[in-house]
């Protein structure tokens, strides 16, 4: 689809498209890939959250949003891992349709709708290095995603797809295995429900050795993008799923 046909959406906020410019330019001083997904993610901290800001469903035309003024968990993961690759904001904005749809192709069909899709679709980008962080301790499963525990769809219009994963419990997240977890890596929060994959994400971030999750919280004494110990987030939850970008 060419970029005239595509009906879109862009709410700016705080930003302009001169300053998304210089910003993503400076962000290009930065060699490594995690640092440069710490930088950016940080220009975002404190930003509002919002959850249905995509527009589109199996009975409404998709619509092409790019809104940085509210964000989720999973678009903010969009919006950052599409500004890493780009030097401006033409580039932004192709390469966010890149991230955020399968070949690019503008459809709710095609969109990521769950954490896994991201190793399945954007595999030249992203890899899950799950497995081989946990070793011998992962946890693996089989689940078919997008169909709950009554057999009805989470998202109508999207077929189900049977996926093998790897988490690592909560448990076993000893100080050892929490120093392989590198700053910029992509944490999904296991999901022990029928049908998903992960109830949240975030990005790994790493301050005096210690590790925190960044993210666009939903928790109502937050709801903005914070900056959270792993260790402590992560008390009472299953486990993790680490997808990790490639340089």
């Amino acid at each position: 689809m060419s970029a005239d046909k595509i009906q879109s959406n862009t709410i700016l906020g705080k930003w302009t498209e001169e300053k998304l410019d210089t910003l993503l330019r400076q962000s290009w001083s930065i060699d490594d890939i995690g640092g440069r997904i710490d930088f950016l993610s940080a220009r975002f901290t404190y930003s509002k959250y919002s959850d249905g800001t995509l527009i589109g469903d199996a009975a409404t035309p998709e619509v092409f949003v790019i809104n940085l003024k509210e964000i989720d968990c999973f678009t903010y993961l969009d919006y950052v891992e599409a500004m890493t690759l780009s030097r401006s904001f033409a580039e932004f904005r192709e390469n966010l349709r890149n991230v955020r749809y399968r070949s690019g192709i503008l459809s709710f069909e095609n969109r990521n709708h769950f954490f896994t899709d991201w190793r399945e679709v954007n595999a030249d980008i992203v890899e899950d290095v799950t497995a081989s962080l946990a070793g011998e301790r992962g946890i693996q499963i089989e689940k078919t995603l997008n169909v709950k525990e009554d057999g009805t769809h989470f998202l109508n219009g999207i077929p189900p797809v049977k996926r093998q994963l790897t988490y690592i419990p909560s448990r076993i997240l000893n100080d050892g295995l929490m120093e392989k977890l590198k700053t910029g890596d992509f944490v999904g929060i296991y999901s022990e429900e029928q049908g998903l994959d992960v109830s949240h994400v975030g990005i790994i971030t790493i301050e005096d050795n210690i590790r925190y999750l960044r993210h666009a919280s939903s928790a109502e004494e937050y709801r903005k993008v914070i900056d959270q110990d792993l260790k402590d987030y992560l008390l009472n939850k299953p486990g993790i799923i680490v997808l990790r970008p490639k340089e």
